[in-house]
C-alpha cells in the first residue's frame, strides 16, 4: 500500500492554508471539465502545471467550504425534551440539524487518488458543545455509579475533543466533481452516508467497569440418604453375631499332614450327617482309629459335603461297642472279610 502523505495543515488544531494538491503527468477530463465551469474568469488550461495551479486557488478560498453531511441532533438532555402528541411538535422543538462542514487540505490524483477534508473551526465547536451539554448528560444518566465514573466521563469528554480536532474524512478525487463557484461544494453519490457514519464513530458510548469476579464458596452437598451432618462412612458397623467355632469352616481347605484342631472331628457324631452308601469301585481297609483322617474331608462354606465311609466301618463299629458292653472291651475286631 502506498504510503499515505498528510501536510501540516492536517494536524489537529493546525490553522487552516492552502491545500497540497498533486496531479498526475496526464489530467482527467472531467478535472478540467469542472475547472472551466467554476472559474468565471476564462483560465488557459494546457497542461499539468496550469491545472495545479487553478485548482489550488480555487480551493484556497475562503469561501471553499464543503458541506459533507448533514446530522440530526437533539437540542436538550432526554429527561428535558418535550413530549407531544403530535410528533411534528416534537421534532421541532426537540431537534436541530448540524452541518458538517469542512475544507479541502489535500488532494493526491498520483499514488491514491484520493481528497481529503479537515472539519472547519465552527463544526468542531459545534460538535464539541453538543457532545458535553447533551451527549455527556444521556450517557451518564443511562449508566449505573461507580466509584470513577465523573473522572471517566471526563476523560471521554477530552478525548472526543481530541478526536474531533484529528478528523479527516477521505474520499476518491472524484469527488471533487462536486465543485460549485469560489471552491465550495457538496459530497455526492452517496458519499455523504460514508462521512455521516465516520462522524457518528466519534461519539464513543460510556462503558462501566466490568463486574468483579467473587469466588463464591458452595457447601459440599449431602448424599440423598443422609439424614443429618453427620458423615455415614465414619459411622462404624454392627458387630455380627458371633459363630461357633465349629461352623466356622475354611473357604478352600488345602491337604496338610498336620491336624489344626483334632477334637473337631471327635465331638461330631455319626448321626449329623448323612453317610450314603459307598460306590463299589471304592474300598478302604480297616483300621483301629474310629474316626476319619481330616485329609480325607470334603467341605465347603456352607454345610458339610456327605463323608464317603464305607457301611462295613458302621457295621465294626458297632460290633465292637456290643463287645465293649459284655466287658470284651479288649476285644480286637477281624479284618474285614473274615467270617465267624
Amino acid at each position: 500500500m502506498p504510503t499515505m502523505l498528510l501536510p501540516s495543515s492536517a494536524a489537529a488544531f493546525a490553522p487552516r492554508s492552502s491545500p497540497n494538491v498533486v496531479l498526475n503527468t496526464k489530467v482527467a477530463p472531467w478535472l478540467t471539465a469542472t475547472l472551466k465551469r467554476v472559474n468565471r474568469v476564462k483560465r488557459p488550461l494546457n497542461n499539468v502545471t496550469q491545472h495545479t495551479r487553478c485548482l489550488t486557488e480555487t480551493l484556497s478560498s475562503q469561501n471553499a467550504i464543503w458541506t459533507l453531511c448533514s446530522m440530526m441532533f437533539t437540542k436538550a438532555p432526554e429527561a428535558e425534551l418535550r413530549k407531544d402528541e403530535n410528533p411534528l411538535v416534537e421534532g421541532l422543538f426537540n431537534y436541530q440539524m448540524i452541518h458538517i462542514e469542512a475544507y479541502v487540505v489535500h488532494v493526491d490524483m498520483v499514488s491514491r487518488n484520493e481528497v481529503a477534508f479537515k472539519l472547519t473551526p465552527e463544526t468542531i465547536e459545534s460538535l464539541v458543545d453538543y457532545h458535553q451539554d447533551i451527549y455527556s448528560v444521556d450517557a451518564a444518566a443511562n449508566t449505573w455509579d461507580w466509584s470513577g465514573k465523573q473522572s471517566q466521563l471526563k476523560k471521554l469528554q477530552e478525548e472526543f475533543v481530541q478526536a474531533a480536532n484529528r478528523f479527516v474524512y477521505r474520499t476518491d478525487a472524484e469527488a471533487l466533481e462536486g465543485l460549485e463557484e469560489d471552491g465550495a461544494g457538496d459530497l455526492m453519490c452517496g458519499r455523504g452516508e460514508d462521512a455521516k457514519q465516520a462522524i457518528a464513530n466519534l461519539f464513543v458510548p460510556l462503558l462501566p467497569p466490568p463486574p468483579r469476579v467473587v469466588d463464591v464458596m458452595r457447601a459440599v452437598p449431602l448424599l440423598p440418604s443422609s439424614t443429618g451432618p453427620e458423615v455415614w462412612w465414619h459411622n462404624p458397623c454392627p458387630p455380627s453375631a458371633q459363630l461357633e467355632s465349629w461352623k466356622v469352616l475354611p473357604p478352600s481347605p488345602t491337604p496338610a499332614t498336620d491336624d489344626s484342631n483334632p477334637n473337631l472331628w471327635a465331638s461330631l457324631s455319626f448321626s449329623d450327617a448323612q453317610l450314603p452308601s459307598p460306590t463299589p469301585s471304592y474300598c478302604q481297609p480297616f483300621t483301629t482309629a474310629p474316626y476319619l483322617p481330616y485329609d480325607n474331608m470334603v467341605t465347603t462354606s456352607a454345610l458339610l459335603a456327605p463323608l464317603p465311609l464305607p457301611s462295613t466301618l458302621v457295621q465294626h463299629c458297632s460290633m465292637g461297642a456290643n463287645m465293649a458292653g459284655f466287658g470284651w472291651g479288649d476285644f480286637a475286631p477281624l479284618p474285614y472279610g473274615t467270617t465267624i
